[in-house]
């Protein structure tokens, strides 16, 4: 069996133009988060042939896995399959401009071809004196979260509660905080 860790399909399916379907056919089975980019508060889906399902549900009452009176999250997660697909394009456009606007921060790079979708990768230049933790403990006190993945790399998600006003204020504080970690 083939399986997809669908996560963050939909980011993939926008960003390529394939729908999600397309992507996941060539496997068995797939999962994907209802709460990565979909707004949902909780949920994940596991799809496959029906046999597939009938044998995760087996599985899970096994484990003792379920939930009692799961409706509203299930409708929560209906209203974000039905109405927050579409607009991860303006997450991607977000992440664009944010990444347009950080190419002349003094000592960053963003990877090329970042971003595809939400993401944004960048990293310190090489032998830089500034790592990550310390870049990102100065934007948080600026009110900016930003993931430190390695020492001197970065990812940068812009989602749904990152609004134009969110990109300024990210990218401002992103030269603020190189101009005086390098000055």
């Amino acid at each position: 069996l083939t399986h997809l860790d669908g996560a963050r399909i939909f980011n993939a399916a926008i960003a390529t133009g394939i729908s999600a379907r397309e992507l996941a056919e060539p496997f068995d089975s797939v999962t994907f988060c209802l709460s990565k980019g979909l707004c949902a508060p909780v949920g994940s889906l596991i799809c496959g042939s029906q046999v597939f399902i009938e044998r995760v549900r087996r599985v899970r009452k096994q484990l003792g896995g379920g939930m009692r009176q799961a409706g509203v999250l299930a409708a929560a997660g209906i209203v974000a399959l039905e109405t927050m697909i579409d607009r991860l394009a303006e997450d991607h456009a977000r992440a664009k401009r944010l990444a347009q606007k950080l190419q002349d921060a003094p000592g960053l790079v963003i990877e090329p071809g970042s971003p595809a979708t939400n993401m944004i990768f960048a990293q310190l230049e090489s032998g830089s004196p500034v790592t990550t933790q310390k870049v990102c403990e100065a934007l948080r006190q600026r009110g900016v979260l930003v993931g430190a993945i390695e020492p001197h790399r970065f990812r940068i998600v812009v989602h749904y509660w990152i609004d134009d006003q969110a990109v300024e204020t990210t990218a401002r504080a992103f030269h603020e905080v190189l101009k005086e970690l390098y000055s």
